[in-house]
């Protein structure tokens, strides 16, 4: 240590914040992997960096003082730092942009910066050519990619509103003006334009840009010298990787579509009228079909078209043959690649430095060199601190230094605390807090806390309370035990304050004491009072702050005989001889700039740059040493990156473009030995030609992680191993944490780090290299500042890459869409690598660490949180998922009869099942004796006349109005005489009844009867939305050929009405009975159907996927329905009922309309609407008339879980009791919604329902109700089935919880009368146990075929007589169009049989085909709903087998971008399939019927007509 050296520090002078964003956290040090630096600008560049510092004279060079000075630049390369500005590199360009240290005023400095605006950070000109290389090989195919679509609103808010001004404090001046190229200009430049320019080197705009800056894990890839045609096309032959997709051409005149440049570009469409959004006209426009042979004409559909001749091109890696277990589904495995490069090297042999020579004189600690020149030589410059124009603001000298640091020392120890409780004693850790543009303050309070041999820990300034990552240092500080925290006077003053000016406690840190360390703000000590100086030992000295790839933070401790032997080893390796200055512009607090500004000084010639590799563990890992002039040039590599993915290090030529050029970090540090290990696993060295992790094994290391032992063990304390086992020392290695190998002549070599590194399909990629590739892409100035992160997130097991880039404020759609194409691009050619995510955000809204950098681990956390809001998103999980399940071979037919035989083999029951037997029940059923209903009804008239069957509530609860047996026989009879007189009707015609939920309804169904008419229940057109529900009406009425239609006095009028006239054709109505007021007379003679099996009236439904079908309801079917569920629910006279359902179809007009009159017990009608107004109507009303069994819908039920969730105690304290409720069923015809009963009954426990009483029945087209839960018989059950078997039409059950499980429940009891089957849909074989089939039914309530079918008849005639192919080929089954299984539990029922249950798991023209397995719907969209917060609803259908997605948002339409990489992910995770289009809209687009099912094919033709208004339609690649 040499008392006449100084320090220069050169700092831009300015607020706060530019100096902060002039340092960073860098982990890792020193030259990036010195790498970078190419030989082809090596002299030219050293004079310019170097020379620019310093006057010249030619010929020799001459310094303004007497010391012997060399600058010492701080290049960030992400998270390296260059010590000494390296060749190749724009020091004016920091990390992340920082403050350039270009002084504008001082003219010298001014031909550095010739370019602006461009991160120079990971700049080369080598690389770019390479980069616009790989690209023009794309340029005579064009990009298919899709553009997404986005709602206006989205684009103007993300171009303009999220604009913040440019911070000076990071920014570079230039930024916006190229070479006088305005961005107006660029963005009219084509593409072909900018590729053609640079390939052939003429690029006078940004391409070129003058300083060569490296990539940090040193990408510079050579693309050749001048890189000029012919050149090029040679290197096409030779790369011929996987082309990107080819535009089929398929363009769209009426969708407003532009092609530019050969990328598709859409115009967003605006939420603009009505008339604005229309589907185009057939004419112009091609047709497409859609999956029902419609065709469709629309930009949605072009869009698909597009996506979907863009997938059809081959993937890379096409999937591998390999076995397929019947019931696993295995992920493709990557299978090595027989012509993979390996490595064939020697195993290597660990490399020694030189001896460390002592020197006799050289102090014996850091404190004690510092006391020897503070006394000796106090007049010494020690430090110099300069401002932006160079100009010196102070000089601590030796002196200074040493009686401050004793001052600072002193007030530790004694003034803090009391005299017998001292705040800090010798061996605390204490916090020190200064900023980057203080360096003497942190100088004095770091030899301080030395001196007081208390243990400092440098960290950033905090900004805010909640800065990125300060969680995770207050973690480390607070188990560090810090409670003290140095600082400055200027950096304490501007440390955020509450109002009453106390410093606020900083996320999750511990509370501190701050204490300004400054002089004039110490006691002197006394006279007699001196630190207590020791020769170096095993204390630590100082811990020094590491983040982790996680975002953990985690403190290395350095002993005082590390730090010592350290600088006596950087002494020794530089050679250093005294009177030097050294010019540091690197950040003083943490490694480099510590080691060499604060705590050694040195020199070194001005001809030399000297890169040097290390890392927070293992400090200094190694340091090229001075050279003499005229000596040989460091050594240099071209590696293939081909090789590199794979480990191992194959020597390439420049011409090839992907290469990646390293320079060597120099040689191993005095003292110390080094080796490579495995980067996974056991510890074993290398072979020569691999590429692994550096160790070294040296006193001048980190000792360990403070406080964690089990951490310190892995990276501080290991012992590599030859091939034979044997340890290669004695001693204790270090990891470096740096991926490299040990070239020719001992040189080391880095090329990344362990942090940075992604394995992907079992090839390693780094990070940096990544982000230098997509820098090297930028035809137009795109990316704001710079900023780039690049991380993996672990989809479907194994790392996909993401790329998050700050878009520039100015940037349109159009720039943002073909940058990222190009980044694609870009990374496949160089890389051979598919990047999973591509996302832009807003410029200045990445998190920053305190230094201004990207803050990794937050942005990744905000990307899987679905919380980074980006702006553009284009995922191309179809390029790079290949390890994606065998799609599903079909086996070759095997005949029904060997599936019998091998079930029977095999000992699984045939699944069948039945209700109880019609024939063996005694009861005393009156209704019995009679055929029809409208019997039934005049007995009771007679019998008891007064006896009430109807009562409905309006939304008040109270009694709107009621009918007894007298009273509805009456009105029906008028209700006849009316037909007949008014209507002419004859015996059979067909009558449409339109009224809304209630008792004209019943009263005109039984006058039908009466008439010897077929009545059709049809829903009424709703008031807000008759333009969609007109025409269903119109088109009932039509379908069912009914010839007249009987309504209310209002319904008819709206009939005619002049909003109907707009919907429909009011001329062509039939005629229009209003049955307000009735004639007074009866008819002469009620009707009697002759046959019982004749029809009594027509159901009517449009299914999920949207089709109308009509059955036809006999008679002797309609009175069998009654009978069976009458003994289910044990109904009689005495029973009162609780009905909240639509009366208009299936099980729920039966429960309306008919049960009452059969079995005699009280309806209480509530109808559904009436609860959006009083949600607590129909739990009101069954507490109220203490009801026992209550019927409901799903939609129903979720409004009062919605609606009444918060309001239980309140409907507790006015005494609602669900404690007499036996059965609460929800009607429904698909499968169990098992979370909202399940939250139903939750919810509701607190105010006496029972969870066994809640369950539900299933019926369908052929036969309206299969199973209904009864009063009698075991509770529902459920069961857990692995998902992935069901896929496969396989029932596997599991247990709860286990992964890929899927809870199923029990569809209700089977009624009476009913029998079921299992049966292959496609053999009609009979299925075993453990297979999923079609529900086969017989029973005599099935309906007796289909009225009309609004489509296809031909595909429907079987629905209702099949027979099975094999085994009971007697029986005539009705095909229920849904798949099930049974199962046998091990209940008992009445009976004392032991009980079948029925699964119902969907709808067989619901389920989708994908990949040759079966995907039921609800299953994706359970998984998607599940996965972010804000989406409230969520539909999956296909198209041309692609997945479409649509997703309800609920929140800013920002969050909208967030959602498309979450459902990509969630459905690649649980169901291994590819989600082709994310469309997400607002709440209530998703159509959803009566019964509270949703509409996907409704959707799905809405979607491909463009009628959804999206807020956003992502397309992925």
């Amino acid at each position: 240590m040499l008392p006449q050296e100084g320090l220069i520090y050169h700092f831009p002078q300015g607020d706060r914040s530019a100096s902060f964003e002039a340092v960073r956290l860098s982990l890792f040090l020193c030259l990036s992997l010195a790498g970078d630096i190419t030989q082809k600008g090596y002299e030219k560049k050293r004079s310019k960096l170097i020379g620019a510092y310093f006057p010249q004279t030619p010929g020799k060079t001459e310094f303004p003082s007497p010391f012997h000075s060399t600058v010492l630049i701080k290049r960030q390369l992400r998270n390296y730092n260059l010590n000494l500005s390296v060749p190749g590199m724009d020091p004016s360009m920091g990390q992340e942009r920082r403050t350039p240290v270009t002084p504008s005023s001082s003219s010298r400095y001014h031909r550095r910066r010739s370019s602006g605006s461009r991160d120079e950070r990971y700049r080369s000109d080598v690389h770019t050519e390479a980069v616009q290389a790989a690209l023009a090989k794309h340029k005579e195919r064009k990009m298919a990619v899709p553009m997404p679509s986005k709602r206006r609103s989205l684009v103007v808010q993300t171009s303009m509103d999220a604009y913040t001004p440019p911070d000076t404090s990071s920014g570079s001046e230039g930024e916006g003006q190229g070479d006088g190229t305005s961005s107006s200009r660029e963005g009219s430049i084509s593409m072909e334009h900018w590729i053609s320019r640079a390939i052939h080197g003429t690029s006078s705009t940004t391409t070129t840009t003058s300083s060569t800056a490296s990539s940090s894990s040193s990408s510079t890839r050579s693309g050749g010298s001048g890189a000029a045609g012919g050149r090029l096309a040679d290197v096409l032959a030779q790369h011929n990787h996987s082309a990107p997709p080819d535009v089929t051409g398929y363009t769209n005149n009426t969708a407003n579509t532009t092609a530019t440049d050969g990328i598709q570009v859409e115009r967003a469409p605006g939420a603009g009228t009505a008339a604005q959004r229309q589907t185009p006209k057939y004419g112009n426009a091609e047709l497409m079909e859609t999956g029902d042979g419609v065709p469709v004409s629309s930009r949605v559909s072009a869009k698909i078209q597009q996506l979907v001749n863009t997938l059809k091109r081959p993937k890379r890696p096409p999937l591998r043959e390999f076995f397929v277990d019947d019931f696993e589904e295995l992920l493709e495995v990557q299978q090595p690649d027989p012509n993979q490069p390996k490595a064939e090297g020697a195993q290597m042999v660990a490399m020694r430095g030189e001896q460390l020579g002592v020197v006799t004189n050289w102090p014996p600690s850091l404190e004690a060199a510092l006391q020897r020149w503070g006394t000796i030589s106090p007049k010494a410059p020690c430090l110099t601190t300069m401002d932006t124009n160079g100009k010196p603001l102070y000089v601590l000298t030796y002196g200074k230094l040493w009686s401050r640091s004793v001052k600072v020392a002193y007030n530790l120890l004694h003034k803090l605390g009391t005299k017998q409780e001292p705040l800090v004693r010798p061996g605390d850790r204490v916090a020190l807090v200064f900023p980057n543009n203080d360096p003497g303050a942190f100088m004095t309070a770091f030899y301080g806390c030395l001196l007081a041999e208390v243990v400092p820990v440098p960290i950033e300034v905090p900004l805010t309370r909640k800065d990125a990552g300060s969680q995770q240092i207050g973690f480390l500080l607070g188990s560090c035990g810090v409670t003290v925290a140095l600082t400055s006077d200027a950096c304490h003053k501007g440390l955020p304050k509450s109002p009453t000016g106390e410093i606020p406690q900083f996320k999750g840190w511990p509370k501190v004491l701050w204490f300004v360390a400054e002089s004039k703000h110490l006691s002197k000590p006394p006279r007699d009072w001196f630190p207590h100086i020791k020769d170096a030992n095993q204390d630590t000295a100082y811990i020094e702050y590491k983040t982790c790839k996680d975002g953990s933070v985690l403190g290395v401790t350095v002993m005082r005989i590390a730090m010592l032997t350290h600088c006596q080893a950087l002494t020794q390796s530089c050679s250093y001889t005294e009177a030097e200055t050294i010019v540091n512009v690197l950040d003083f607090k943490k490694d480099v700039g510590l080691w060499h500004a604060v705590l050694t000084t040195k020199g070194l010639k001005p001809e030399v740059i000297c890169p040097c590799a290390s890392s927070p563990e293992a400090l200094t890992v190694a340091i090229r040493r001075p050279v003499e002039e005229g000596s040989t040039p460091p050594g240099r590599g071209v590696l293939s990156m081909q090789g590199l993915s794979h480990g191992v290090i194959r020597v390439d030529s420049e011409e090839k473009l992907s290469v990646l050029t390293l320079q060597d970090v120099g040689s191993v540090m005095p003292g110390a030995m080094m080796c490579v290990v495995k980067p996974e696993g056991v510890p074993l060295l290398c072979k020569t030609d691999e590429i692994g992790e550096l160790c070294v094994c040296t006193v001048a290391t980190g000792t360990s992680y403070y406080g964690l032992a089990g951490m310190t063990k892995n990276t501080f304390e290991v012992f590599p191993m030859s091939n034979n086992g044997a340890p290669v020392s004695e001693f204790p290695f270090t990891r470096t944490g740096l991926l490299g190998f040990i070239g020719p002549a001992g040189l080391i070599f880095v090329a990344g780090k362990m942090d940075g590194l992604m394995v992907v399909g079992g090839r390693r990629h780094n990070a940096d290299d990544i982000v230098a590739t997509a820098l090297a892409v930028e035809p137009m100035k795109f990316v704001y500042r710079g900023r780039i992160a690049v991380f993996s997130i672990t989809v479907l097991h194994d790392e996909r890459i993401v790329v998050v880039a700050e878009q520039r404020p100015d940037s349109t759609e159009e720039d943002s869409f073909q940058w990222m194409s190009r980044v694609l691009q870009a990374i496949d050619g160089i890389h051979q690598v598919g990047v999973y995510c591509l996302a832009l955000v807003p410029s200045n809204t990445l998190p920053k660490t305190p230094l201004g950098g990207i803050h990794l681990s937050e942005t990744k956390q905000l990307f899987l949180e679905g919380s980074l809001h980006p702006c553009n998103v284009l995922m191309c999980p179809h390029t790079c998922v290949t390890n994606l399940p065998k799609p599903r071979q079909k086996q070759p037919e095997i005949g029904p009869a060997s599936v019998m035989v091998g079930n029977l083999v095999s000992g699984k029951r045939i699944a069948q099942a039945s209700g109880r037997d019609l024939g063996q029940i005694e009861d005393n059923d009156q209704a019995r004796k009679f055929l029809f209903l409208s019997e039934v009804l005049q007995w009771r008239a007679q019998t008891t006349p007064d006896h009430v069957l109807y009562t409905l509530l309006n939304s008040r609860g109270t009694i709107a109005s009621s009918l007894t047996c007298v009273q509805l026989h009456k009105r029906a009879e008028k209700i006849a005489a009316m037909l007949a007189e008014r209507g002419h009707l004859q015996d059979g015609d067909h009558v449409a009844l339109v009224y809304p939920p209630g008792i004209d309804l019943i009263v005109a169904f039984y006058g039908c009867l009466y008439a010897g008419c077929v009545p059709i229940t049809v829903r009424p057109p709703h008031l807000q939305n008759i333009a969609t529900t007109l025409p269903t009406v119109k088109m009932i009425v039509e379908v069912s050929r009914s010839v007249c239609v009987m309504t209310t006095q209002l319904i008819s009028k709206l009939l005619r009405s002049k909003e109907a006239l707009a919907a429909v054709d009011v001329r062509t109505w039939p005629p229009v009975l209003d049955t307000d007021d009735l004639p007074k007379k009866k008819p002469p003679l009620l009707y009697k159907p002759s046959n019982p099996d004749t029809l009594a009236y027509l159901d009517f439904s449009v299914s999920t996927t949207g089709m109308l079908a009509g059955v036809k309801m006999s008679h002797t079917a309609t009175s069998a329905f009654c009978r069976s569920i009458k003994l289910q629910c044990e109904l009689y006279p005495s029973r009162e009922v609780a009905i909240c359902l639509d009366p208009y179809c299936g099980l729920g007009f039966v429960l309306w309309c008919l049960c009452s009159v059969y079995s005699g017990h009280q309806s209480i009608l509530i109808p559904p609407s009436e609860l959006e107004v009083n949600p607590a109507l129909w739990l009101s009303a069954v507490s109220q008339y203490k009801v026992r069994d209550t019927f409901c819908s799903y939609s129903v039920m979720e409004l009062c879980t919605k609606g009444l969730g918060l309001q239980t105690d309140s409907l507790k304290s006015r005494g609602l009791d669900l404690s007499r409720v036996r059965t609460c069923v929800v009607v429904a015809e698909e499968r169990p919604r098992i979370a909202l009963t399940q939250s139903f009954s939750k919810l509701f426990k607190d105010l006496g329902l029972h969870p066994r009483a809640v369950s539900t029945s299933f019926g369908c087209r052929v036969n309206l109700a299969i199973c209904l839960q009864g009063t009698s018989g075991p509770d529902p059950t459920t069961v857990y089935v692995d998902m992935r078997a069901l896929r496969h039409d396989r029932v596997r059950l599991v247990e709860r919880g286990s992964p890929h499980s899927l809870p199923l429940m029990e569809s209700g009891k089977i009624l009476p009368g009913v029998r079921i089957i299992i049966a292959n849909p496609e053999t009609k074989g009979p299925m075993g146990e453990s297979h999923l089939g079609e529900i086969w039914v017989h029973s005599g309530h099935n309906a007796s075929g289909y009225f009309t079918v609004y489509g296809d008849e031909a595909l429907q005639s079987d629905h209702f007589n099949s027979r099975l192919s094999f085994g009971d080929t007697q029986t005539v089954w009705a095909r229920t169009g849904y798949l099930g299984f049974l199962r046998r539990t091990e209940l008992t029922d009445a009976s004392g049989e032991r009980h079948d249950a029925l699964y119902v798991v969907g709808a067989l023209e619901e389920a989708m085909e994908l990949r040759g397995m079966r995907y039921h719907p609800i299953d994706i969209e359970t998984s998607v709903i599940r996965t972010h917060k804000s989406i409230t609803e969520c539909a999956v259908f296909t198209w041309t087998n692609l997945l479409v997605v649509v997703v309800e948002l609920d929140g800013s339409e920002q969050e909208a971008l967030d959602l498309v990489p979450l459902v990509t992910n969630v459905v690649l995770e649980e169901h291994y399939l590819i989600v082709g289009v994310v469309v997400v809209v607002d709440i209530g687009v998703i159509p959803i019927n009566s019964r509270g099912e949703k509409q996907r094919m409704h959707l799905r033709d809405g979607f491909l007509a463009d009628q959804l208004d999206p807020i956003y339609v992502a397309y992925n690649m």
